[in-house]
């Protein structure tokens, strides 16, 4: 850790590296709330097709996830053929996508929504397809072409030093602004050389963490990467701590607590799991227009850790309008009564508060004490009003 910071100080001070501030964000006009919408690869991995695209699609739209502001469908890995064509292009694998990828784009286009692709910033993808390194320019004018809106940009057969990094994935910020179309442009590159410290020039979202798994350990991993990296986050720049895994093995309770940190972080609100089939239940966790509010609330603030004392944790996040939501966090298998106040999470000057919970509805006041019982693995989610 010593000689990675002297190596950050050394390469600000040479101008090869962005000092990370709010200021550099890169500024093309998109993300100005966290991206929210579908990606297929926690659920089907390279089983990706046209068919499930477009029956996704559907889906969003008819369950109501449209209108609580998932808007990206985002196509992984997979979607293309093993080789480029004889003029150096992606191909799309037509078995999978018969009308190629400009008429699955079309098609989400026609039911309101915005589509989104997966390239990779080496030789290769993660799963051997084309990479697009040595092809930035190229690739990015084709996805403008087929009507792509979204771009995250992976980090497989690219090692290297981080300026090396820092010069593949300007490469394709460069690439996509000269594109002709508006894209949005994520990062992903696991958080291997800490990319909240350069990549808020380059690009609107980066990935903080590994991959997360379907498991509450993995997500609790994850969470704690994720958490302390508030600094970094705002309009048009996002932290990233990778797509929900809500509705694919862990309990309710644990899907509830995932959703509610990743929109008290601020973080894309990119569902995983096979929407289609989904239970009632994991429709209803995804669709909390209360919860989805703070995620995408205009002020931008990511919410950081007010206290954290033997796995009870208690986030604070304030919002646009004056209001503040809070976490309190249950990270321990039993229940447990998690306390914090008013004023430690930045409320002050009013003599009571009102404080709405989001995931039951109820309303009650309090003179500055905010309390509940917590179950294991569980979350409360409060809204805060009143005061300053």
């Amino acid at each position: 850790m010593r000689l990675r910071a002297v190596l950050f100080a050394v390469m600000i001070f040479a101008g090869l590296l962005a000092v990370p501030t709010r200021a550099l964000a890169l500024g093309n006009g998109l993300a100005l709330t966290p991206p929210m919408g579908w990606n297929d690869w926690n659920a089907y991995k390279c089983t990706v097709s046209e068919a499930l695209v477009k029956q996704t699609t559907d889906k969003i739209v008819s369950s109501g996830l449209a209108a609580a502001g998932y808007q990206y469908v985002n196509v992984d890995d997979c979607w293309m053929a093993n080789s480029r064509d004889a003029s150096g292009n992606l191909q799309p694998d037509y078995g999978k996508f018969p009308d190629g990828i400009s008429g699955t784009a079309q098609y989400v286009h026609s039911k309101g929504l915005k589509f989104g692709i997966y390239e990779d910033a080496g030789t290769k993808t993660c799963k051997g397809r084309p990479g697009s390194l040595g092809h930035e320019k190229q690739d990015a004018k084709l996805f403008a072409s087929w009507g792509v809106d979204y771009l995250k940009y992976d980090n497989c057969y690219a090692g290297g030093t981080v300026q090396q990094y820092i010069t593949r994935y300007t490469a394709m910020r460069d690439a996509l602004a000269a594109s002709g179309r508006k894209i949005v442009y994520s990062i992903c590159e696991w958080g291997v050389h800490d990319p909240w410290t350069w990549a808020p020039a380059l690009g609107n979202l980066w990935r903080t963490t590994p991959d997360i798994q379907p498991s509450f350990t993995s997500m609790l991993s994850i969470f704690h990467k994720n958490v302390g990296l508030y600094a970094t986050a705002g309009p048009g720049q996002w932290n990233d701590p990778d797509m929900l895994q809500v509705g694919n093995g862990m309990t309710a309770t644990e899907d509830r607590a995932e959703f509610s940190l990743w929109a008290e972080m601020a973080a894309p609100l990119l569902a995983g799991n096979n929407l289609v089939g989904a239970s009632a239940a994991t429709l209803s966790t995804l669709g909390n227009k209360a919860v989805v509010a703070v995620d995408q609330d205009s002020l931008g603030k990511q919410g950081r850790m007010v206290s954290s004392t033997g796995g009870l944790d208690v986030l604070a996040k304030p919002l646009a309008d004056g209001d503040v939501s809070v976490v309190l966090f249950n990270e321990n298998s039993a229940a447990a009564t998690i306390s914090t106040t008013a004023s430690a999470i930045g409320k002050s000057a009013a003599a009571a508060y009102t404080l709405t919970d989001l995931w039951t509805g109820t309303v009650r006041s309090t003179t500055g004490a905010i309390s509940a019982s917590v179950p294991g693995h569980g979350v409360v989610m409060y809204r805060v009003s009143g005061g300053h």
